[in-house]
């Protein structure tokens, strides 16, 4: 029998963890999960298919963001990071807000509308990206501004869809238009709900343009490694 098959029969808890290094009980950071991170913290990360730059379009495409997940072993990194965080600073937005955005609460907007001001909008890595091909780098861009829904739909409104596409277009110019693309998640799949974001992917970028997007930032999950 393969690894592979041999994790199967392990405890969630205990896949994609070295022999040596597996606990009896599950750890606490892995006990309040939905039934999906259970399934996907229980699959080998040998069976994990990443997704190309084709297959993350086409989910953008057709808003199927639901199906992007991390690789199983990050994903249990990530809720590690999680559980650890929300102890030391109370809350992921807490975090967010004083380690990562460096703002105050409440976060209130200088200008008047939508990317008036520099200030008011902050760009940094996905601390914790999708199982994605590695020459895809996702960027979260935070704002103290509103991002404007349609009641009707929940869906973005025009006017502001098109203040993003400007906004990205301006950003990125630097990047071929085919190799970015933005979306926005849905409520169900936001792990901060109280600073309002938007998400960009490029593929195959410059890393002179990203440093500089980005003044240099680092993702968390590369600074835990």
């Amino acid at each position: 029998m393969g690894s592979a098959s041999q994790d199967q029969d392990l405890p969630y808890w205990q896949v994609n963890v070295p022999p040596a290094l597996r606990t009896a009980e599950c750890p606490d950071f892995l006990r309040e999960l939905s039934d999906k991170d259970r399934r996907i913290i229980g699959t080998p990360d040998s069976e994990y298919v990443i997704d190309s730059w084709d297959t993350v379009r086409r989910r953008v495409a057709e808003n199927r963001l639901d199906l992007f997940q991390r690789v199983p072993s990050d994903l249990r990194r990530y809720r590690a990071f999680v559980w650890k965080l929300k102890r030391e600073h109370g809350s992921v937005m807490n975090f967010i807000l004083s380690e990562r955005l460096g703002w105050e609460a409440p976060v209130v907007a200088s200008g008047s509308r939508p990317f008036e001001r520099d200030e008011d909008v902050k760009v940094l890595y996905n601390d914790w990206p999708y199982g994605i091909d590695k020459r895809i780098v996702h960027l979260v861009v935070w704002t103290k501004f509103a991002l404007d829904e349609d009641p009707a739909t929940g869906d973005l409104t025009d006017e502001t869809r098109a203040a993003i596409d400007a906004y990205v277009q301006r950003t990125f110019a630097k990047i071929p238009p085919e190799n970015v693309i933005w979306f926005r998640n849905w409520a169900s799949l936001k792990s901060v709900m109280a600073v309002e974001h938007f998400h960009v992917m490029l593929f195959d970028p410059d890393p002179e343009v990203i440093k500089e997007v980005t003044n240099g930032d680092v993702p968390m999950c590369e600074r835990e490694e």
